[in-house]
């Protein structure tokens, strides 16, 4: 199974495919994604922690999530 780090809340979040899936077999769904903000940073985040950002976010807003 590989998994990434949420760099909002630092959780461990399942990705989903690739070739760890193919021998696991594994039905679970990516738990998160890779979002550009307009400020020109990339953030992975979980779901949860997609929900909690503001319109128009920064990376600051991304290091606000850890608190």
């Amino acid at each position: 199974m590989v998994t990434e780090q949420c760099d909002g809340c630092g959780e461990r979040v399942h990705i989903a495919g690739g070739v760890a899936d193919i021998w696991s077999f594994s039905q679970e769904p990516t738990g998160g994604m890779t979002l550009e903000f307009e400020d020109d940073t990339e953030h992975f985040l979980c779901y949860k922690c997609i929900e909690r950002l503001p319109d128009h976010p920064g990376a600051s807003d991304v290091a606000a999530l850890s608190e």
